[in-house]
């Protein structure tokens, strides 16, 4: 129980990365505010949760929408009165080739995955500063950031880019208050979002799905993909006292298909 008595936040938790975080952190005994645009799927997870024993809250929220990011975190704060941990999770992507990317594609998938990491950061921040006890930041990226050619689009890259740039300077600048700020580059990973995208690199490339991910897994050092809780233990890791001196880092969770 690592995390007891501590408050957290998971942007994009009914599914995926997101949902396997909520659940990891709940393990560890924070209680944790579910948010996602899918209230459904929010509701499910906190449900999960509830049946484990913990304190849990489902909030419907789209995070590309500063007052919709303001009033998840008032709703956090009104629950549970603190906010101790945020993980920034939530994103959007689907494959398109580099000429294909149109100006509605970037701007959705930067108001996601740049603009709304940014301002929930931002904002659970403003928490953490008025509590003065510190807290931790912890912004999903992709080792997309960090140049893997193995995207889904060039858009999605300079997104998960942005968020790597803004964990550097927020973590510099918020180290006054004792607020960790680090990031994850999840490789490839087996969610809904990236099964769709094999589906759609599959039919482009008149492939069948088996052959993808035999190739896929060919190309990983260690052989396989991640599982969401691969990236999930990576953040209950650095929610922990265990990660208390570091920040500013990026840690790749790929099975070494990166190795920097």
């Amino acid at each position: 129980m690592e995390l007891e008595d501590k408050v957290a936040v998971v942007t994009g938790a009914g599914q995926g990365i997101g949902r396997a975080t909520a659940l990891h952190l709940a393990e560890a005994g924070a209680r944790v505010a579910v948010a996602d645009i899918n209230a459904a799927a929010a509701e499910d997870t906190s449900a999960v949760i509830a049946e484990s024993g913990r304190e849990s809250l489902a909030i419907q929220a789209d995070v590309g929408s500063v007052a919709e990011i303001d009033r998840m975190i008032a709703e956090t704060k009104d629950a549970f009165g603190r906010i101790d941990i945020i993980v920034n999770n939530a994103g959007v992507t689907r494959f398109l080739y580099v000429m294909d990317v149109g100006e509605d594609d970037w701007d959705r998938i930067h108001r996601v995955n740049a603009r709304g990491v940014f301002f929930c950061m931002q904002r659970a921040a403003r928490e953490m500063i008025d509590q003065g006890e510190g807290g931790r930041i912890i912004n999903i990226a992709s080792i997309a950031g960090k140049g893997y050619t193995g995207t889904s689009n060039a858009a999605y890259a300079a997104s998960k880019g942005a968020v790597l740039s803004m964990t550097m300077i927020a973590a510099d600048q918020l180290a006054r208050h004792d607020i960790n700020v680090n990031a994850i580059c999840p490789g490839v990973t087996v969610t809904d979002l990236s099964i769709n995208n094999m589906q759609a690199r599959a039919e482009s490339l008149g492939v069948s799905i088996t052959e993808l991910e035999q190739a896929r897994d060919a190309r990983i050092p260690i052989g396989r993909a991640n599982s969401p809780d691969d990236i999930a233990a990576m953040a209950r890791f650095l929610s922990g006292p265990g990660a208390r001196n570091i920040t500013g880092q990026a840690y790749n969770v790929d099975g070494g298909l990166v190795m920097h």
